[in-house]
């Protein structure tokens, strides 16, 4: 048995912030528990490579229940494994969301969360190319830049964007949402930059601070409604893990509602129906499990320097020379915001252009140069839940997301589609574009488009509100991230969103992961 005063379980986008800033106190002793690996093989750090992950080894390879509403479908979910999380498997997109979102958790009883208050810890984490401005810090361990070798065809369409009404936005987390842009990205010099780069690697030099990786937490030992410690395997040896002031789990939005429930934290029957023994009865642990669904249109096109050159020798040699060139692109350079639906607070819909052919996560090829426009609704409404299949902590969770159980979501989806067709059939951009490749051609009208959508969506991969804020009725943790009817236990990652926010979700969870450590250090 380890003796520590605080354990995070999880080292991804927000758990690794967690570790990192409370291991700043000489005075506390901290363990990071994750179930991945240290390595970081050269296709984490390459940006224009991180699909190469999905189905590895450094993928925990989740998959959905048979959807509802996607013709029973089962939907892939990557999840990464190894220090920094997801951080080192996303395309790296920089964006908090709408200030609608803060202000909105904040009216629904997570106080202390409204934009305002947290726009310091977003500029406290960022160490943003563009120096420190009103939205912006320069002097975090996040670092945040503009794409290094921008593609012609993203700024092209970037062009056919706005020749669809849609205005220039260059700060997608200034002062307003809404617009057209290239993105900003997590890199540093043209290499991705993870949360295990900016708070874990230069912590590790703190006499104070343990990262145990390659141990799989299998539950949290309980004893007098307190949290004492964790239970987990390493190389075949189960050791428990003790920790005097508190645990912080950081698991990610299906592992940790998993080992709450592993755990005795959860839907009661749920939890006696795998001859789990009950210690905190609470039917939110879970549950309201929300996400952005998402598909990609493709195009063929006449435009030379697409990513579908990115592995050439040229490229090769010029990425590892000089950290330029196409192998630096996050895939999803061009970036909008847009409503789908009149009277919407934030936008709906986000629009990514790629200057690539990209279905099936990747793993699809076309033999000629083509480009995406990809739709993600983050404005999606759907809930669903997340499992246990049994007490076995080893056994993958059973996950059902609900996308397209209300009806609205279907509506916007359709018209973001159109929309995409409108931008490739814009002025900047028809004369590069010789074929429509997904939906296609036979997708014309409404029921057409529909079908398509059902037949093709996939996710965003942003995961979230499983082990939400709210009360002890309609949550699992507090404001402050205390897991109701335990102490010396709370969450911190992208399962504790009330609602899931209208953009990219690493950002917020490395938000969640400061305003942990904060609140942790305040008390």
């Amino acid at each position: 048995m380890a003796t520590f005063d605080y354990i995070v379980v999880g080292a991804g986008s927000a758990g690794a912030v967690v570790a990192g800033r409370l291991s700043e106190d000489p005075d506390v002793r901290v363990l990071l528990i994750e179930a991945g690996g240290a390595e970081k093989p050269t296709n984490v750090k390459i940006p224009a490579a991180f699909a190469t992950q999905f189905r590895t080894n450094l993928d925990w390879n989740y998959g959905t229940e048979p959807e509802p509403h996607l013709n029973s479908r089962s939907i892939y979910h990557p999840r990464a494994k190894y220090l920094g999380g997801c951080s080192g498997m996303n395309a790296m997109m920089y964006i908090r969301g709408s200030r609608h979102d803060y202000d909105g958790w904040a009216k629904s009883g997570a106080t202390g969360w409204s934009y305002d208050e947290v726009l310091p810890l977003f500029k406290k984490s960022e160490c943003n190319s563009r120096g420190e401005s009103e939205y912006h810090g320069a002097h975090g361990p996040l670092h945040v830049e503009d794409l290094r070798s921008p593609n012609p065809l993203s700024e092209t369409l970037v062009e056919g964007m706005i020749a669809t009404g849609m205005p220039r936005n260059d700060d997608f987390n200034g002062a307003e949402q809404i617009g057209v842009g290239l993105n900003q990205v997590t890199q540093k010099r043209g290499m991705r930059w993870t949360t295990a780069d900016g708070f874990v690697t230069p912590a590790r030099k703190r006499p104070n601070f343990t990262v145990l990786t390659g141990a799989h937490v299998h539950r949290l030992r309980i004893e007098d409604g307190r949290a004492v410690g964790v239970e987990a395997t390493r190389a075949g040896r189960q050791d428990f893990y003790r920790a005097d002031r508190e645990v912080v789990v950081s698991a990610g939005a299906f592992n940790t509602p998993q080992i709450l429930m592993l755990s005795g934290i959860g839907p009661a029957d749920h939890l006696t129906q795998h001859g789990i023994r009950v210690v905190v009865d609470n039917p939110n642990v879970g549950s309201h499990m929300m996400d952005h669904p998402f598909y990609a249109a493709n195009f063929e096109t006449t435009a030379r320097g697409t990513l579908a050159k990115a592995q050439s020798p040229v490229q090769l040699a010029k990425y590892f020379l000089t950290r330029r060139g196409l192998l630096t692109s996050n895939v999803g350079e061009a970036v909008a915001f847009f409503r789908t639906r009149p009277g919407e607070a934030a936008p709906d819909m986000q629009m990514f252009g790629a200057p690539v052919f990209f279905w099936d996560h990747g793993f699809a090829t076309h033999d000629k140069p083509a480009y995406a426009i990809a739709l993600s609704l983050v404005g999606s409404r759907s809930r669903g839940q997340v499992r246990l299949r049994s007490a076995d902590p080893a056994e993958k969770p059973a996950l059902t997301f609900n996308y397209f159980s209300d009806p609205a979501e279907l509506d916007s989806m359709v018209a973001g589609i159109e929309r995409a067709r409108e931008v490739a059939n814009s002025q900047p951009v028809r004369g590069l574009t010789t074929r429509e490749l997904h939906p296609g051609g036979q997708a014309t009208g409404r029921s057409e488009i529909e079908a398509e959508i059902r037949r093709n969506i996939a996710t965003t991969y942003h995961p979230s509100c499983t082990a939400r804020i709210g009360s002890e009725s309609t949550g699992v943790v507090d404001a402050r991230l205390r897991v109701h009817g335990v102490t010396g236990l709370r969450v911190a990652d992208a399962s504790v969103f009330p609602t899931i926010p209208h953009g990219n979700t690493h950002a917020p969870s490395v938000l969640v992961g400061e305003k942990a450590a904060e609140m942790i250090r305040a008390e």
